[in-house]
């Protein structure tokens, strides 16, 4: 494919430069009226200095993303697989650990090429292209893909065509499922075949080895937002005396309900409520119910019959509700994965939250992305995830 030369705006010169890796044609000098997905791309400055290979890849953010800093560099399979062996080699420890077998392999740009990451599921791949431009590359990928020892299998998800079924297998071993995996000792039950989720985030792996190591035993467990259960399962391994976990989705009964079953506890001993987490607060309050340890980690925009719920804009009144029905010295786990928020503004929101509380508050604990979701250091925007964990009335 023959390369197409853009000339990046003399402000922006010494961003890219410094190693930013996003293709954002508001940067550009001579953007072209129409430009394929997965065009190769050759930066330079006013001037001419290059800068950088890039490739036009559209997606919810951003245009494309740099691949590469040499200017001869071009995205072949040769590339692809250098990529994989330095990826596989950050994530040895790992790959080595028989507690925890499903794990980010491979995370886009921080990896070294963004628009893709990689899951591993206890030897099964899991791909999610998240723009047409590089999945023009699929077949070189998955090539390469396919000389790492340790895949039985891989599955891909199509991200950019909105449609949520859009997941194929594309070859190897074809598992049965639910397919277990460890996580920290725990059992998960996962789908690489069912939509967009699988049973469980994997960002969420050091937040739920913390829950199970130090902020459950004998505590009473509001799980809010719930999804299949996660951090329910992490809570009662960490011997929570009850688990309430809340979500809107009629699935999640089921889903749950596997998830504590394949760790040997009897989903009818535990609350798993099909309810709107808003509504449900508000019933909890209203009949004076608390709970030592309250988990909220929203999506980052839902709408239900009743409730419009977006991060931006209404986390500070979720929170103000959380505190309501959090015990005295209770622990409150804020998280959200909202990328326009940074670190110090979720803060900020947190603090605000408790201002019109008569209580009080410490941060005992940061989390973000653990090390295998691999953060570019000049695109700190890919930083996405932010947990707070709580500590009232001190």
């Amino acid at each position: 494919m023959k390369e197409l030369n853009l000339q990046v705006e003399q402000k922006y010169v010494k961003k890219y430069q410094a190693g930013f890796p996003q293709l954002v044609r508001d940067m550009i000098v001579n953007w072209p009226k129409q430009i394929a997905e997965g065009q190769l791309i050759r930066l330079t400055s006013p001037n001419q200095t290059f800068l950088g290979k890039a490739y036009y890849g559209k997606q919810n953010k951003g245009d494309g993303w740099v691949f590469s800093r040499k200017e001869h560099e071009t995205l072949s399979e040769e590339f692809f697989r250098r990529l994989l062996e330095e990826a596989v080699q950050n994530r040895q420890a790992l790959l080595n650990d028989e507690a925890t077998t499903a794990f980010r392999l491979f995370n886009g740009e921080g990896d070294g090429l963004g628009g893709l990451t990689i899951d591993f599921y206890d030897g099964f791949l899991l791909l999610q292209w998240y723009s047409a431009g590089i999945y023009a590359y699929q077949k070189m990928f998955v090539r390469a893909m396919f000389d790492l020892p340790f895949v039985k299998g891989i599955y891909e998800k199509k991200r950019f065509l909105r449609e949520e079924n859009t997941h194929d297998f594309v070859g190897g071993t074809e598992p049965d499922f639910p397919l277990l995996v460890k996580e920290n000792g725990m059992n998960y039950a996962t789908y690489l075949n069912d939509g967009w989720m699988t049973g469980i985030f994997l960002d969420q792996r050091l937040v739920r080895q913390k829950i199970m190591e130090e902020y459950a035993l004998g505590k009473s467990v509001l799980n809010t937002f719930s999804y299949t259960g996660a951090f329910s399962v992490a809570a009662l391994y960490g011997g929570a005396l009850h688990t309430t976990s809340v979500d809107v989705a009629k699935r999640s009964v089921a889903k749950t309900s596997e998830q504590l079953a394949i760790n040997g506890f009897n989903p009818e001993e535990q609350s798993i409520l099909v309810w709107d987490v808003f509504e449900y607060m508000k019933f909890a309050k209203r009949k004076e119910m608390t709970f030592d340890l309250v988990i909220a980690d929203p999506p980052s925009f839902a709408r239900t019959k009743k409730i419009t719920f977006s991060v931006a804009k209404d986390y500070g009144t979720l929170m103000r509700q959380l505190i309501d029905i959090t015990a005295p010295h209770g622990t409150i786990i804020a998280s959200t994965n909202y990328a326009n928020f940074s670190l110090k503004k979720f803060k900020e929101i947190i603090t605000e939250a408790f201002q019109n509380s008569k209580r009080t508050f410490k941060i005992r604990e940061t989390y973000q992305l653990p090390s295998d979701f691999k953060v570019h250091p000049s695109f700190p925007e890919g930083n996405y995830l932010k947990v707070l964990i709580l500590e009232l009335d001190v």
